[in-house]
């Protein structure tokens, strides 16, 4: 009789107890925080809640913040497509390098990020001269804040991509190409339905990252009121203030925001998931491996017989 290995050899009590401390993780690190800010903005009741959000400033650093991820949005398109098509499909010198300057942003702090920009396009900086003569501002203005918010962000894309399309590889698209496609007609038919839900997961990070960046936007932005001020930015000057209803009012429309995404990267995972599954089901079922056939013929009939089975494998396979 043939043994099946387990792959799951825990006990049941070894299984509940990491449970139990997965579950307890995510409720006093993330769901206990979540209810606290709810709680503190509803603390007087909606009234003052609503009046906190209904404010100017309120309103002007949500749509500055809402602009600056729509304004990166499409940098972060065009750079992560192009980043993940040259390094997945094609060979090149500096490849190593390109595929290390993608991670930069997530070894760098963005408070440093923030002051390298001040240093390039600040007023005392290298390009400052030029841009003062020039009456071009970009520290101190959204100009800046869009560049180190796209910093920050320009990698979630890319790294979602790469690793997708070299396992798909380039047979498609040569296929494509062979047959008379052109470039453009190949991206549009081949490679963009190939790789869409593994950008659209990027497009939500990316942007998820970009509405709630803080320390290079913080740096760069200079912190006025109804201009520069973007809402994380907001909720730290209201709780500097001692307004804690304003500021967890603004910090709850950020959680509100975050419980978005969060439903909708759940969304697109499930969608992958059922798109493979779908794929991995229309494949045909593979013969099984030779020696797999003769093992348990083997052992079903003894290993008095095990000679035999080598000798003629086509019968075992019938």
């Amino acid at each position: 009789m043939s043994t099946v290995r387990r792959v799951n050899t825990e006990s049941l009590l070894v299984r509940c107890v990491l449970i139990v401390l997965a579950l307890g993780f995510l409720f006093f690190f993330l769901g206990l925080p979540l209810l606290a800010v709810f709680a503190e903005a509803f603390k007087q009741g909606f009234g003052p809640y609503w009046h906190a959000l209904m404010e100017p400033d309120a309103l002007s650093a949500l749509g500055l913040t809402l602009l600056i991820a729509l304004l990166v949005l499409p940098l972060n398109l065009l750079f992560g497509l192009a980043a993940a098509w040259a390094i997945a499909k094609f060979e090149f010198r500096g490849k190593s390098l390109l595929t290390t300057l993608i991670d930069l942003p997530f070894a760098v702090s963005p408070v440093v990020a923030g002051l390298l920009f001040i240093l390039i396009f600040g007023r005392q900086g290298w390009l400052g001269p030029w841009l003062q003569a020039h009456d071009i501002k970009i520290i101190f203005a959204l100009p800046g804040m869009v560049i180190a918010t796209m910093f920050i962000t320009f990698p979630y894309i890319a790294r979602e991509l790469i690793p997708l399309m070299q396992s798909q590889g380039k047979d498609e698209e040569e296929a494509a190409v062979s047959l008379g496609a052109s470039g453009l007609q190949m991206f549009w038919r081949v490679s963009l339905p190939n790789i869409k839900w593994g950008l659209l997961y990027g497009v939500i990070l990316a942007n998820a990252r970009a509405m709630g960046e803080f320390g290079a936007v913080s740096v760069v932005s200079g912190h006025i009121r109804g201009e520069t001020n973007t809402l994380p930015l907001h909720v730290e000057i209201l709780y500097n203030e001692y307004n804690t209803v304003g500021a967890f009012a603004a910090a709850s429309v950020l959680a509100l925001l975050a419980l978005v995404t969060l439903v909708a990267k759940t969304f697109v995972e499930w969608r992958m998931q059922k798109e493979t599954e779908m794929l991995s089901a229309e494949l045909p079922p593979e013969r099984a491996p030779l020696a797999a056939v003769v093992q348990q013929a083997a052992s079903q009939a003894g290993d008095g017989k095990l000679e035999a089975a080598r000798r003629s494998p086509e019968r075992i396979e019938k």
